[in-house]
């Protein structure tokens, strides 16, 4: 990649007014990221979602100049830059729509790793939020699981993450809301920097890029597309935990969440999501492993069955036994195969869910776990 080229690929990302999505636009339209600056006016405006005001920022706005500048920095502070046409682009970001058409990335963590789970909830963590964030990831990492871990070095359960992560030997990578020029929060600038020897810290953002609260909204994509799953840990009833996992859903990612008491205004978020199936409800590393299919069925079927389905009543029973015929199943599906209101069947499968027996997932349906 010659430095001309990348600098029309960061130029690209700097233009006023022009996303992800536009600049793809763009760049299929006349043909190559350099042409873009090259293009005629009046050819700019006729590619669709341009028109006259952007095609005037694209010919006129100065992002060229500021595009050498952050070029330079790069270069200074040894800051790789990925653009979405070549080669290194993190594979998980291809999958998605609007993932951006350049982040910049410093750090030694391999960003396609096989395995990578992002880990998130409220800035006001508890004890015992805190405490299932270091036990999740003590146990995937005793499990032998080779994953990068992703969250957004904020307060609470995303700082947890990271420091639960370096603590056992897993990569982690923070992803930023700002250029790499700066750390916000500054207190978390120790295991910031301690990341970048064991992990990384990844943003779209140019240096220079105030802090500005919906730039950390913006950034949650990023966690989500670089994650085959979202894990919530904790969160209220509305946060960005809950805007990463309904990322996560869109990019028919899987979505996890920590069940917690119906009183507990730090778990209602998680609540919510499991109540409504956008969550498969976990409650260790073992589950976790269950609902990505990390681990083979048989390894944990046959003993728990026998435990498991040894005490259930005759409506479960028929639940199960109907079940156990389909990999997974529909909640108004299910309903019709049992005979059994759906308002019914939904409590019921919901203490299945409880004891253990069913997973829910996304799009209200149900699958066996054992």
């Amino acid at each position: 990649m010659t430095e001309d080229l990348l600098l029309y690929k960061v130029a690209l990302s700097m233009i006023p007014g022009i996303g992800g999505v536009l600049a793809r636009t763009l760049v299929e339209h006349v043909g190559s990221v350099e042409a873009v600056f090259r293009e005629p006016l009046r050819n700019l405006i006729r590619i669709p979602g341009i028109g006259e005001v952007n095609g005037r920022k694209i010919r006129e706005s100065d992002t060229l100049v500021s595009a050498e500048k952050e070029l330079a920095y790069a270069v200074r502070e040894g800051i790789r830059i990925f653009f979405y046409l070549d080669g290194d682009y993190p594979r998980r970001f291809r999958e998605c729509a609007d993932a951006p058409v350049v982040c910049y990335y410093k750090g030694v963590a391999d960003l396609d790793m096989a395995k990578a789970v992002c880990v998130v909830g409220t800035r006001h963590a508890t004890d015992y939020g805190r405490q299932i964030c270091d036990e999740l990831l003590r146990d995937l990492a005793s499990r032998g699981h080779q994953l990068l871990v992703v969250s957004g070095l904020a307060y609470g359960i995303d700082i947890q993450a990271h420091k639960s992560a370096l603590k056992y030997g897993l990569p982690t990578v923070g992803v930023l809301g700002h250029g790499l020029d700066k750390l916000y929060p500054a207190q978390h600038a120790p295991t910031a920097k301690t990341m970048l020897l064991k992990g990384g810290l990844l943003t779209d953002f140019p240096s220079g890029t105030r802090i500005d609260p919906p730039n950390f909204i913006r950034r949650n994509r990023l966690i989500a597309g670089l994650s085959d799953v979202t894990v919530v840990v904790e969160s209220g009833e509305k946060g960005g935990a809950l805007i990463t996992s309904d990322i996560a859903s869109s990019y028919d990612r899987e979505v996890c969440a920590f069940p917690g008491r119906a009183v507990d205004i730090h778990s209602k978020g998680c609540n919510m999501l499991i109540k409504k199936n956008i969550a498969a409800m976990i409650e260790n590393a073992e589950d976790l492993e269950f609902a990505l299919g990390w681990i083979p069925e048989a390894k944990m079927r046959a003993p728990r069955q026998q435990e498991l389905f040894a005490r259930l009543s005759g409506e479960e029973q028929r639940v199960v036994d109907w079940l156990k015929k389909e990999d997974k199943m529909d909640l108004d599906t299910l309903a019709l195969a049992v005979e059994m209101p759906v308002r019914k069947l939904s409590a019921l499968l919901l203490e299945l869910e409880v004891k253990g027996g069913v997973v829910a997932l996304p799009g209200n349906q149900y699958r066996l776990k054992y």
